[in-house]
């Protein structure tokens, strides 16, 4: 809405001070002539707004003026939670409704307080995503968080490990967690978790649902984590570390090798330890355990041992033999080689 914009416009000139019309453009997401327009509406309301010009130029507030004009809507209320988070916030469909928040509240704000709220927003600064992996795609998370918030039933189509699945839910919160986003919600009067990134469609059925009572969304994930981990972690791996191994091990493993490594023994004379980890399943722990390389001897299970050695024998082997199908592959492909790649073999 054009008051809206009016509003968030003259909010930004009286928290930042002078702004050019380009710099008022890209914050309020419009063209540099809507700027020129807005402002002189601004202006014809009795709004004191001054235009300096060349290079140091841009609009300003007469020294003096504040607008007292900025009560919360009900939107922007409930999306301050999302302060420090603009991605998320813009993940939910709440990007602008956010950054209007803010404005007010600092247009609100002494002047000190305020100068301070800047300082930390600019010096600090929140990126929930994990290292080295894209987001999710969530093309369903703006209507789930719209049901979430307006407790409306969905029908939901999930794709789940074991195939796919059709349920009517309740939606009961939203969590971000490594950069992921989880559904919590109620389906066949079992709380369940659904990666929102699993699911391919979502249809409103018009109903709405009350929710539980007593329900707390923050504890529900923390037990929920609680038994994933101790579900995942089937057994124990004694391992040797060496130094390096050792500094590997919570990069690799997170929190459960940092409190493996909190119990380990005095070191040898080569500074290796012994620690006692969880891990999954003997597949997933061969390949976890890999990662670590040279630095880490796994001392049993004797079963474990045994299928770590398995692999590690199957790599020697495989590197031992020339490399089959690709011994030309620099040939084809550095600068001067030959210039048509081979010919793909296509089954007959």
């Amino acid at each position: 809405m054009r008051a809206d914009r009016l509003l968030s416009l003259l909010l930004l000139l009286q928290n930042r001070g002078r702004m050019t019309a380009p710099e008022l453009a890209a914050e309020l997401e419009v063209s540099v002539r809507t700027v020129y327009r807005d402002v002189e509406a601004l202006g014809a309301a009795g709004v004191p707004v001054c235009a300096d010009r060349g290079p140091e130029g841009g609009y300003r507030l007469v020294d003096g003026y504040r607008t007292r004009l900025t009560g919360l809507t009900d939107a922007e209320a409930g999306s301050l939670f999302l302060a420090g988070m603009p991605g998320p916030a813009r993940d939910l469909g709440l990007g602008a409704v956010l950054a209007s928040a803010q404005l007010k509240v600092q247009a609100a704000l002494p002047a000190e307080l305020a100068g301070q709220a800047r300082r930390v927003q600019e010096r600090f600064h929140l990126d929930a995503p994990a290292w080295f992996r894209e987001a999710d795609p969530v093309p369903c998370l703006e209507p789930v968080a719209a049901a979430v918030w307006e407790r409306r039933v969905l029908r939901v189509h999930y794709r789940r490990w074991r195939g796919e699945v059709r349920r009517e839910v309740w939606p009961l919160g939203l969590v971000l967690k490594g950069g992921i986003w989880y559904l919590v919600a109620l389906a066949e009067e079992t709380v369940r978790t659904y990666r929102v990134s699993r699911l391919l469609t979502v249809e409103e059925t018009g109903e709405l649902f009350d929710r539980p009572a007593g329900f707390d969304l923050a504890a529900y994930w923390e037990e929920s984590s609680r038994q994933l981990e101790a579900a995942l972690h089937q057994g124990v791996a004694r391992l040797r570390l060496s130094p390096r191994g050792q500094r590997l091990l919570p990069m690799q493993f997170g929190a459960a090798g940092a409190r493996a490594l909190q119990s380990t023994g005095a070191p040898d004379a080569d500074g290796w330890v012994a620690v006692e980890l969880p891990v999954e399943t003997e597949a997933v722990a061969v390949g976890d355990l890999l990662r670590l390389g040279p630095d880490a001897e796994v001392l049993g299970p004797p079963e474990l041992r045994q299928a770590v050695a398995r692999a590690v024998a199957a790599l020697a082997d495989r590197y031992r033999q020339p490399c089959g199908g690709f011994e030309n592959f620099h040939e084809v492909h550095r600068p001067g080689g030959t210039d048509r790649p081979r010919e793909r073999q296509v089954p007959s």
